[in-house]
């Protein structure tokens, strides 16, 4: 390989931030029995991907439980892998509408695993939020003896306010943090996505040594590492198409109407530019390209559709920029988005809010921020990269030293060592 695709890594630190140090395993994983359970679509949704991979690469015996795909099979094996796929579709809709599908796809999936558990006991099961109460799931496997592990994604009561508007102090975000607190008392280990995370968790609903950060970080065999001064178009003064990229769900918190709304604004300063979208449809997405259409910049709107993530490298390849336009609330203030990871580790720089969740890993010059929610600053980022292109990649390479220090080949190690000691 040459330089331009390995690059050159910093120095690796052997503390790991919220998640401990690094050690050998204190016990082999080869022939453990895994039962995973997970509320969407495997493999398509990337972190019970990656978890499920890294423990497999270590021998365990995996049950994987997920809910129904498209076109995929209602049970498959691969290696020492069995995937089951229940027949309950994850869609987004009102607050009864979440309840019954949580409700059904617990019980149906802790029948499974309990069935199972009769006949060759797990030593354990790992299951990814949402919803928090999933884990109960496990209810039998950990009465016969089976270790609990439940991966916290996102904090359910910050999401709920942000979806549904609930007001901090209301029933239903009081309930929901019960409900938090019930569940990540039932797991044995509590593995989380980044420091706030970590904090909320610790602040109000279990003691900080019981949980563990494993980022949400890219993995390195999808997308391998580009020096960001590789690109031989940044050295040219003038390009056909300026190009600015989103990519991920396509839902009101996460602000591509912002996106949509700056690139009207920059018509006249940066004419050549395009905003490539890729995601699932969703009605929100519609009401974006509608709006784009009011505004007359539909011909700068490319929407590509939904991308398989070894897809979403070659279009991150031929971006300029890639954009995470969040919307300020309480879920977007503390979460710490992979897109960043993945801009960064193909080498581009990223535009993103000035949140705490990402301020814990990033600063201004390993990111170029604007103010969440602000569509006049947004622009201006996005203006500031096409005419300084130069110092926008001096940014970009600060902020691959970040991602060095969080990639996936250190992040599974994490993970692996904690399952290992937890086994043990």
């Amino acid at each position: 390989m040459t330089d331009d695709v390995i690059g050159l890594a910093p120095e690796e630190p052997r503390q790991r931030e919220g998640g401990g140090s690094t050690f050998t395993p204190m016990k082999s994983l080869r022939g453990k029995r895994v039962g995973m359970v997970v509320f969407s679509s495997y493999p398509a949704d990337p972190r019970p991907r990656r978890a499920a991979e890294a423990l497999l690469r270590e021998g365990v015996l995996l049950d994987l439980i997920c809910e129904a795909g498209d076109k995929l099979p209602k049970e498959e094996r691969f290696g020492n892998s069995r995937i089951t796929r229940i027949p309950i579709k994850h869609h987004r809709g009102g607050k009864l509408s979440y309840a019954y599908q949580y409700l059904s796809f617990i019980i149906i999936s802790g029948s499974v695993l309990a069935w199972r558990s009769l006949r060759h006991k797990y030593d354990l099961i790992y299951v990814h939020n949402m919803p928090d109460i999933l884990v109960f799931s496990a209810l039998v496997p950990k009465t016969l003896g089976a270790k609990v592990i439940l991966d916290q994604h996102d904090p359910m009561p910050e999401l709920m306010k942000t979806i549904f508007n609930f007001e901090d102090n209301s029933f239903s975000v009081r309930t929901i943090r019960f409900l938090e607190k019930c569940s990540l008392a039932f797991a044995d280990l509590v593995i989380t996505v980044n420091v706030a995370c970590k904090r909320i968790f610790a602040e109000r609903s279990c003691r900080a040594e019981k949980v563990v950060v494993v980022m949400n970080s890219p993995d390195g065999d999808i997308f391998p590492y580009r020096s960001a001064r590789s690109y031989s178009s940044f050295e040219v003064p003038s390009r056909k198409t300026f190009v600015v990229m989103y990519h991920g769900s396509i839902v009101e918190r996460n602000g591509l109407d912002l996106a949509v709304d700056a690139v009207a604004r920059l018509r006249e300063t940066v004419p050549n530019l395009e905003l490539k979208i890729c995601g699932q449809g969703t009605p929100f997405l519609e009401r974006v390209l509608q709006r784009a259409r009011e505004l007359g910049i539909n011909g700068a709107i490319r929407y590509l559709g939904p991308k398989r993530l070894e897809e979403l490298v070659g279009e991150i390849e031929t971006c300029d920029v890639g954009i995470v336009p969040n919307q300020r609330n309480a879920f977007t203030d503390i979460n710490t988005p992979t897109r960043i990871f993945e801009y960064l580790a193909i080498g581009k720089p990223v535009i993103a809010p000035r949140t705490p969740g990402i301020q814990d890993y990033f600063d201004g010059d390993s990111l170029l921020f604007f103010e969440p929610g602000n569509v006049e600053d947004l622009a201006k980022r996005i203006e500031y990269v096409y005419s300084d292109m130069s110092k926008a990649i001096d940014i970009a390479e600060k902020g691959q030293r970040v991602y060095f220090a969080h990639r996936w080949s250190q992040e599974k190690e994490n993970l692996v060592n904690v399952v290992a000691g937890l086994l043990a």
